[in-house]
């Protein structure tokens, strides 16, 4: 077992003409990018609510949960209550994502925003779970798959503290995304916790991210965790390399897979590319396994083609029929989830793909596309 061995936690300044120095001058270009685009906001962020649904999923799984997608989002498409660790897990990391959302822009990350994570992380769980949740641990760790002891106990504050001030040191803004990977691999180095460290620290990247302008109130989707599972051993890999103090590979790692993150979901702002490559083969999809009938699809083909809908647009499907009968197809799919009112009590809506039976689908669609994080198995 290596020894403990501390290193300097100060700015990583890269070499001009480096990867990662291209990589840093592109990140910002798109961050300062205003975000445009043809989707509608309501659909957009239904889109933020699955990668939000993979980002807890693809964090539990690194750390060894066997849930699959497919599993999972059967149970929410069911609303069925599930009482299993693996779940619980995962929602945990769910509800600790809102709370990023909702809160981070106006918390400074600290000791407390920090401890407040870890407890989301660990409530209810047993084998995955912490005694002493939201406190640091207070005896030695070793860390699974590492050559690297953390510190002993009587250094964590001091090693914190010092992350902390790092984090909210007030540096130039082109340093933001190293030190997003510079704290992501101090807090793993740390150790902080008993348990939870992981799940912990993908979180704190989230809202570190969040904090340097890749808001998602804005419209930036980001599934941080898909940087660190497509390829659990290389992560774990890059985080060794930077445990023996050479950081470069780690910071280009880490901003390699947000640069890819970045590009890949901000397609989805172009409607036609989300219309023609996710939502309508999604529908195609549904129908191939008889989700949904062939009526269903095609009332959902146009609410796709439209964005939104009121009665009036599908007249072309129900001629003859007297407008109450319209009104009654779409209460049948507002029922199932698959149409929802754009407005509380307005007759203008839009198709749903989250949290019913269409989900299924659009994993499968996403699979092939290449956005999920990991196998849809």
């Amino acid at each position: 077992m290596a020894e403990f061995r501390h290193f300097d936690l100060s700015i990583f300044d890269p070499p001009f003409k480096s990867h990662l120095t291209d990589l840093v001058i592109d990140l910002n270009h798109l961050r300062q990018k205003k975000l445009e685009g043809t989707t509608h906001s309501a659909l957009f962020f239904q889109i933020k609510s699955i990668f939000q649904m993979l980002e807890s999923i693809g964090s539990a799984r690194i750390e060894g949960n066997n849930t699959t997608l497919l599993e999972y989002i059967e149970k929410k498409a069911d609303q069925q209550e599930d009482a299993q660790e693996n779940t619980q897990e995962i929602h945990n990391i769910e509800k600790a994502l809102a709370f990023i959302d909702d809160l981070v822009e106006e918390h400074p990350i600290n000791r407390a925003f920090v401890s407040e994570l870890h407890k989301r992380v660990v409530v209810g769980l047993n084998q995955e779970g912490d005694k002493t949740p939201g406190a640091y641990r207070i005896h030695s760790v070793k860390i699974a798959k590492s050559q690297h002891r953390p510190p002993e106990p009587h250094l964590i504050v001091d090693y914190m503290d010092e992350l902390f001030a790092f984090i909210a040191e007030n540096s130039s803004a082109k340093y933001d995304l190293l030190k997003v990977a510079q704290a992501h691999h101090r807090f793993v180095w740390i150790h902080p916790f008993g348990n939870g460290n992981g799940r912990t620290v993908r979180l704190l990247t989230y809202a570190m991210l969040i904090k340097y302008g890749f808001n998602v109130k804005q419209g930036r989707i980001l599934n941080p965790t898909a940087v660190f599972c497509n390829n659990r051993q290389l992560y774990y890999d890059y985080l060794s390399q930077a445990d023996q103090g050479n950081i470069m590979p780690w910071c280009e790692y880490v901003l390699d897979g947000i640069k890819g993150e970045i590009e890949k979901i901000d397609r989805l702002l172009d409607y036609p590319y989300l219309q023609d490559k996710i939502l309508l083969p999604a529908l195609l999809d549904a129908r191939q396994q008889e989700i949904i009938t062939d009526l269903e699809q095609k009332i959902l083909n146009i609410a796709v083609e439209k964005q939104t809908i009121q009665a009036s647009d599908l007249k072309r499907l129900f001629q003859g029929k007297a407008p109450h009968d319209i009104s009654r197809r779409i209460a049948i799919l507002k029922d199932k989830n698959l149409l929802q009112a754009l407005e509380e009590g307005k007759r203008t809506y839009l198709p749903c793909f989250i949290n019913n039976r269409l989900m299924r689908s659009m994993m499968r669609v996403l699979d092939r596309q290449g956005f999920l994080p990991f196998r849809n198995e």
